[in-house]
């Protein structure tokens, strides 16, 4: 028999307190297609969230669904302790799509996992469990990777595995180097790399950067930053870790990986991915030339990462997303959607700045006239968007007053628009 509880109560009773849910009223999304999902009382709605940047391709892809049955009506399961076609299929493609020579590729099953592995593997090849990352950051919630994490909204302990110091030169239009032109606001970053590793005793393990901070925002830096950095780290020895599982993929139009807005010093020595790969499935990843990730001296398995049937998915999905451009769709739609936006901020004061690259977008609210951010206008403009029939995401430091857009790949030029029109009612309505 059906339960008749609603079924926002049953959650309440056995899931976490801590776990998020969106909206006043949560909805339960039953199916999707293309770019739209719906709800369980049959609302339909243009999605430009894509369940945190992972449907990347479509709903309900038809290549994906496919390659999904048919392995699944061979083999669901057998962990790496056997051959596995699809994964080592998928394993070539992610390596020489990297950019990093002599790759190797290790799977699991969540971005939170591929950036665990990643601090595993620059701490024990550097033997040193110091650590740089960014002011803002997010890099998922395991315990080594909430250490690292410069976001005080997503990091619940400030107990740690690792020393961790904090850099600045994430986020360009806030923070004490915000008024310098780019060029300055580089010079300043490198400067306070070099003094914060005049801090650290011995040598430090590795940088863990996200391209394009997700959970913060979606801000960034001038690019060639990181390469600028870059400089830094190869002459102390230290490790480059390219957090790409939100940017990667084509997500920003302009390149294949965020790290490739930073490329005039070569790529990093170690690349994480998750998320969109799979378009909904479960895949995370490691890429790190052979050196590094061969340096671990015991014995590991994965016993759900590179599942056959996930791998299957993720073949299928990449060979879609190469063979229909959607990198090309994303640099044209999204660079319509955000002259779009641009337009509707410069008429709407709560905007403090629209900011992005292809179909990944940010809508920082501030209340008007200062730079104050403004959370509960950005939750306001999250349930009025949901009311016309749009669902988008939201994050932006420890305040949450940035508006997230990063709808599926293969957007159509009309549902830009269409979700546009929606994203300026819901802005002039608070």
């Amino acid at each position: 028999m059906t339960n008749p509880t609603p079924l926002h109560s049953r959650h309440r009773t056995v899931l976490p307190d801590w776990l998020a849910l969106y909206y006043k009223h949560p909805i339960e999304l039953t199916h999707g297609e293309g770019r739209h999902v719906w709800d369980a009382d049959g609302n339909r709605y243009l999605d430009f969230f894509g369940g945190i940047l992972t449907t990347m391709t479509a709903h309900a892809l038809p290549e994906v669904t496919k390659a999904v049955s048919e392995q699944a009506g061979r083999i669901i399961h057998s962990s790496t302790l056997y051959l596995n076609r699809p994964m080592i299929e998928l394993a070539e493609r992610v390596a020489a799509l990297s950019g990093i020579p002599d790759a190797r590729v290790f799977f699991t099953t969540s971005g939170t996992e591929a950036n665990d592995t990643a601090l595993l593997l620059a701490t024990t090849y550097r033997r040193s469990n110091q650590i740089l990352a960014m002011r803002n950051s997010y890099h998922g919630r395991s315990f080594s990777t909430v250490s690292i994490t410069g976001n005080r909204g997503w990091s619940p302990t400030s107990l740690s595995p690792l020393q961790t110091y904090y850099v600045q030169g994430a986020v360009r239009t806030r923070g004490p180097l915000a008024h310098l032109d780019d060029a300055a606001f580089t010079a300043a970053a490198v400067a306070d790399l070099e003094d914060v590793l005049g801090q650290a005793r011995g040598g430090v393990a590795a940088l863990m950067a996200e391209p394009v901070q997700g959970v913060g925002g979606f801000t960034s830096p001038p690019d060639g930053l990181y390469g600028a950095f870059r400089e830094v780290l190869d002459r102390h020895g230290i490790l480059w870790i390219s957090d790409e599982v939100q940017t990667g993929w084509g997500r920003t139009g302009d390149n294949f990986w965020g790290w490739q807005a930073h490329a005039q010093n070569g790529p990093p020595d170690i690349l994480t991915f998750a998320k969109g790969i799979g378009n909904g499935m479960s895949i995370g990843g490691v890429v790190a030339r052979a050196e590094v990730m061969n340096c671990l001296d015991s014995h590991s398995i994965s016993t759900f990462g590179g599942s056959p049937v996930t791998m299957a998915a993720g073949v299928a999905n990449l060979a879609y997303l190469l063979e229909h451009d959607l990198q090309g769709n994303a640099r044209r739609v999204g660079g319509l959607l955000l002259e779009r936006l641009r337009a509707i901020a410069a008429t709407v004061p709560a905007v403090r700045e629209v900011r992005g690259r292809g179909l990944m977008a940010g809508l920082e609210l501030t209340r008007p006239g200062t730079d104050e951010a403004d959370p509960d206008a950005a939750a306001a403009v999250l349930e009025a968007a949901r009311e016309g029939g749009l669902l988008l995401g939201k994050g932006g430091g420890y305040n949450t007053s940035v508006l997230r857009i990063a709808p599926p790949l293969s957007l159509t030029v009309a549902e830009a628009e269409e979700g546009a029109e929606i994203l300026e009612q819901a802005l002039r309505s608070i």
